[in-house]
């Protein structure tokens, strides 16, 4: 990592899954807006769904997600009725649309569920939101409580894309994580997913965890390459223990430092490119034929709250406790605390806590952004005359990429903000350079790299 860019490794800035971030949601934004919005649906538009699964049989030190142990299948009895619900409640408050022509289960791990319920959520939701023929069912799932009976229920539900998580194969970072998972264990897995059909399989793979060393990192991608997945993910570990408080369990003088976490995530990118994955914004990647892949090189990549999708849908209705809801209108975030979702859904209320309204600049700033993030370049002149917008309306962004273009973070060409392939993990700092409503927050966001 070059000398000038060590004082920006460490500054948190926000992800960028969407714009306005969730830093900028308010209570302003309630269940009547949510409510609103969702009506005006219109007939030729198609949607997404995310349902949120907030449980897994073990915690993971490192997770951030909002996710619990159950103790037992009750908890989750109790919240999948709740679910059901919640399904039925934003189906009648749509307005007529195209189907539903993607379908994310996230958690948490959705495999804490058992294979018969998992089979009557999806049937439940493909009606609700008429599934549409030529849909993806995307799941994540927990690879150390993989049942065969799962597997079955995801291959007769028409599951055909399952993210596995991997993360590392060292026995030394598992241990200090807490997510031990063999290699055999992982390798079975997915041939018992390739067995039953479903043969789009994602990874995730981490560098950053405590006691990781490149080579760790290079053998993960390795793995990946070698058992054909079709799309990677190289996240970098973000401790937060303020915010995840199980993130306390783990040995902060263990982690890598700024510059080895730099060199982790390097040499997991060169070992997946040599073996013939497509680089993808900041952290993805995917093999050339994959959809991923295809959408980049067409200029047609888009990001939400699950990462980089060829997803083209404006419109993701987000079920389950913290769910965020996607409106061209705005963001609805569903309650955090369980007993309110649930008290919300029980007396007919969408269970929308808050969320944020979409400006016209912000819908300008989010244009350029998403771009930005996916293509690594943006001319922001070209954004404004395609958002309607005039040209100059984002001279502030200019302004501060020519700062980071002293530091070799950017390059400026007139009015285009181009990252290059060595800064890619700066990603997210320049395009904090488009976002008019950025406030520091040291308890906020993740370290930059």
């Amino acid at each position: 990592m070059k000398q000038a860019w060590i004082p920006f490794a460490s500054r948190p800035v926000p992800r960028y899954t969407s714009y306005p971030t969730a830093a900028d949601f308010t209570q302003n934004v309630a269940e009547p807006d949510a409510r609103l919005w969702a009506s005006a649906m219109t007939p030729d538009k198609p949607i997404s769904v995310y349902i949120h699964i907030p449980f897994c049989e073990k915690l993971c030190f490192y997770c951030g997600c909002a996710t619990s142990v159950p103790n037992g299948y009750s908890r989750i009895a109790s919240y999948l009725e709740t679910l059901h619900r919640e399904i039925d409640l934003w189906a009648a408050a749509l307005g007529d649309h195209a189907g539903m022509a993607h379908l994310h289960f996230g958690g948490g791990s959705p495999n804490a569920l058992s294979a018969t319920d998992f089979q009557e959520l999806v049937a439940h939701a493909a009606r609700a939101f008429r599934l549409r023929p030529d849909a993806e069912i995307a799941v994540e799932i927990d690879p150390r409580n993989l049942s065969p009976d799962f597997v079955q229920a995801m291959a007769t539900s028409g599951v055909s894309r399952v993210s596995f998580g991997v993360q590392t194969l060292s026995q030394k970072v598992q241990e200090a994580v807490g997510r031990v998972q063999p290699k055999i264990l992982l390798s079975e897995g997915i041939e018992r997913l390739h067995a039953a059909g479903i043969r789009d399989i994602n990874m995730d793979l981490m560098y950053g965890l405590p006691h990781q060393t490149v080579t760790d990192v290079e053998e993960a991608a390795h793995f990946a390459a070698e058992m054909g997945a079709a799309r990677i993910s190289l996240f970098g570990y973000a401790h937060v223990p303020w915010f995840a408080k199980h993130q306390k369990a783990i040995d902060e003088d263990a982690l890598p430092g700024l510059q080895a976490r730099f060199e982790q995530a390097e040499a997991g990118a060169h070992t997946l490119e040599l073996a013939g994955y497509q680089a993808i914004g900041l952290d993805h990647f995917a093999r050339a034929g994959d959809s991923l892949a295809i959408a980049a090189r067409a200029g047609t990549l888009q990001r939400n709250f699950q990462g980089y999708t060829d997803d083209p849908c404006d419109t993701l209705i987000g079920i389950g406790s913290t769910a965020i809801s996607q409106f061209s209108e705005g963001y609805a975030q569903n309650f955090k605390d369980r007993p309110s979702w649930q008290n919300a859904i029980h007396a007919g209320r969408l269970p929308v806590e808050r969320g944020v309204a979409i400006t016209e600049d912000d819908r300008l700033r989010a244009r350029a952004i998403e771009r930005l993030m996916c293509d690594l370049e943006v001319d922001v002149d070209a954004i404004c005359d395609e958002m309607g917008a005039p040209r100059g309306s984002l001279a502030d962004a200019l302004e501060t990429a020519r700062f980071l273009q002293s530091a070799g973070l950017c390059q400026l060409d007139r009015t285009t903000i181009r990252v290059p392939t060595e800064a890619r993990l700066f990603l997210r700092t320049v395009a904090q350079s488009l976002d008019g409503r950025y406030k520091p927050a040291t308890r906020r966001h993740a370290k930059a790299v």
